[in-house]
């Protein structure tokens, strides 16, 4: 197959990019486009009108004196400026609404899908990349828009009515003029491919240059206290000056299309000034003859242009659409029958693994790994760090998907449930404890408006969020701040809790959960985790074993394996690897 073929045929051909736009986008605001379309048929008409009116100024009043001529052709000239002010203003009116809707649509629709993808994706790509792919290379898509139909389809229109007054006042001069255009093919074909290669090369920098900042501005305290200003801003400006470098080349590209237009119009114009110049002198033609003739011209120069110019702004457009269109198309890797929030119908809850085997990579994170989490108890995951505790979790909540070996929750493997229903089953509280920048009632309740006045008050005494909520200003309507930094790390801790005690569900996942917490704190958090634990399944991840000594069971790992499982007394009784890791943590008091 051809590398033309291969481009015809591909789902990011332009053709393609461009009816799957129309077909998603576009096409529910056809009504506003075709009445836009109408009234930049008027205004491009209205340049032919205005070129042929200008015979008679010369012919009528100029040459041959008619002073009668002088109102009614004055009035023509300025009821064409009028007509073409009024359709104008409307038509970019309508169209830049249309613009607006379809990227925004775009926009809304690309991070409803991404947020879709599971973990796997994320691992790849940055966040910068994905904010540039969400905002940036969305938003190219509406200059786009707006330039070809409201820009093109008015300058094409513009163009036909000139070269139709052309053609009517001398055939043969339109042909002179035409003489440059045979210079412009090739250049046009090979500028377009540079452009797109360009254009391409700027969003990935462009995408680069936002993930640096997002990592530099997430990371400003470790970047202060390690003193990284100035080697941070050493490789921001390094991606500068990429950036300003494919900047240049993209707008020389962009530029040099209109250059070469320049050049082959005004080789027409000085071919018909020598031919036509003759018929002028000759009386063949009469001076308003050739005025029209060459005020049609003059007026074509600039929707030459600016077409010109537009293939520059289809392929940036292009690359960025073609961006977005391979966002659209990645799939996740965990498939599920459904994504709605139906719980299963459960005999129990009872977690169990069979063999479950996970790799990232090269890297074997599970390798056979095998427990039972009876229902209504409480089971504990322990283990040096990369023993994979944090991976089941992951797995259990599908955001991952285990090559081989089953998971299952009351008999039914859980690849069998829809995603919304198996997660709706499970509250999660990470040592991490991020929160939304939002207020604390927000950051609790999460969107859901279900929540009497009683429960919300319950959930924060239980996850003793009470007790600091009297300090700060706007008590539960306080700012959260980004990332929850407005709130201390116990505080933080203790949100995430309050969410996960309202959500009320059958499975408790807790890793560290009370890891930011001073001691006393948490052993008031402690005792709400287990009086909210009686009759459900918890799995804690803990990395101080004196929080879970009283686990029902306590499943000890490494290397991706599970290597012991029993109470606290049992496994110190066996002298294993549990009863080592107790040691050391005892020997660190």
């Amino acid at each position: 197959m051809s590398r033309a073929s291969r481009r015809t045929n591909s789902p990011y051909s332009d053709r393609a990019m461009f009816a799957r736009f129309w077909r998603d986008y576009l096409r529910p605001h056809t009504r506003m486009v075709v009445l836009a379309a109408i009234l930049m048929t008027i205004e491009g008409s209205t340049l032919g009108a205005l070129s042929y009116m200008l015979k008679p100024v010369f012919d009528l009043v100029f040459v041959a004196g008619r002073e009668d001529a002088i109102v009614w052709v004055g009035l023509g000239i300025m009821g064409l400026f009028v007509l073409r002010a009024v359709t104008g203003v409307a038509q970019k009116v309508i169209m830049t609404r249309v613009a607006i809707l379809t990227s925004t649509k775009m926009q809304d629709d690309l991070l409803g899908h991404v947020l879709t993808l599971d973990n796997a994706f994320f691992q790849k790509m940055p966040p910068g990349t994905m904010i540039s792919r969400v905002i940036s290379d969305a938003e190219q898509t509406q200059g786009l828009w707006q330039a070809l139909i409201l820009g093109a389809g008015r300058d094409v229109i513009s163009l036909v009515s000139l070269f139709v007054v052309a053609l009517l006042i001398d055939p043969v001069w339109t042909l002179v003029a035409m003489v440059g255009t045979p210079l412009l093919i090739l250049p046009n074909i090979l500028l377009q491919r540079y452009l797109r290669r360009k254009s391409a090369r700027l969003r990935d920098i462009t995408a680069d240059r936002t993930t640096r900042l997002d990592e530099v501005f997430h990371g400003i305290t470790p970047v202060k206290l390690n003193a990284l200003e100035a080697y941070q801003t050493r490789r921001f400006t390094k991606l500068t000056g990429d950036f300003v470098r494919a900047q240049v080349k993209t707008a020389a590209g962009a530029a040099t299309l209109p250059g070469l237009i320049d050049i082959a119009v005004g080789l027409g114009f000085f071919c018909v000034l020598v031919y036509g110049g003759q018929d002028i002198i000759d009386g063949e033609k009469t001076v308003g003859d050739f005025m029209s003739f060459f005020s049609a011209m003059t007026l074509a120069f600039q929707p030459l242009r600016r077409l010109g110019s537009l293939a520059g702004t289809w392929q940036r457009a292009a690359a960025s659409l073609e961006r977005v269109f391979q966002l659209f198309d990645t799939t996740p890797t965990v498939e599920a029958p459904g994504a709605t929030a139906k719980r299963p119908d459960l005999p129990d809850t009872t977690i169990r693994l069979h063999d479950v085997a996970l790799s990232y990579g090269d890297t074997d994170v599970l390798r056979g790994a095998a427990f039972t989490a009876e229902d209504g108890s409480t089971t504990a995951l322990v283990g040096p760090s990369g023993a994979g505790k944090s991976t089941v979790f992951n797995v259990l909540t599908r955001l991952a998907e285990p090559q081989s070996g089953q998971v299952t929750i009351g008999g039914m493997d859980i690849r069998e449930m829809e995603v919304g229903g198996l997660r709706s089953m499970i509250s999660v509280v990470t040592q991490d404890a991020i929160l939304f920048d939002e207020t604390i009632r927000e950051n609790i309740l999460l969107g859901r408006t279900d929540v009497s006045d009683e429960a919300l008050q319950a959930a924060l005494d239980a996850a003793f969020v009470t007790d600091f909520l009297e300090t700060l200003p706007q008590g539960l309507d306080t700012p959260a701040g980004p990332r929850g930094s407005a709130l201390s790390g116990g505080q933080r801790q203790r949100v995430v809790i309050a969410r996960a005690l309202l959500r009320d569900t059958p499975i408790l996942l807790l890793d560290e959960a009370t890891s930011a917490l001073d001691t006393v704190v948490e052993k008031k958090v402690q005792k709400a985790i287990h009086s909210l634990s009686q009759g459900r399944t918890v799995l804690v991840i803990a990395h101080r074993l004196s929080t879970i000594t009283a686990a029902d069971r306590i499943v000890v790992m490494d290397a991706g394996r599970v290597v012991e499982t029993g109470t606290h007394d049992d496994l110190l009784a066996e002298a294993g690897l549990y009863a080592r890791l107790h040691s050391l943590q005892v020997e660190r008091k």
